[in-house]
């Protein structure tokens, strides 16, 4: 019996730490201007320090582990 409510517990703990941190939304995609807004400022980043080069590189890397 009290394996039961400790599950329920903790399902309801972890419902409730997804609820707060997607805000209240449960599920369902990200506005497209929400995804532009979060990119576009790694990619100024990117351009402006020059980090081109370490994704490139990181990228084969991680194709060539994957064998492609």
């Amino acid at each position: 019996m009290a394996v039961h409510t400790a599950v329920r517990t903790v399902k309801r703990g972890r419902d409730l730490r997804a609820a707060v941190f997607s805000g209240g939304r449960r599920s369902g995609t990200r506005h497209p201007l929400v995804a532009v807004a979060m990119a576009v400022p790694v990619g100024v980043l990117l351009a402006v320090c020059g980090g081109w080069h370490a994704v490139v590189v990181q990228a084969s890397s991680v194709a060539g582990l994957m064998g492609r």
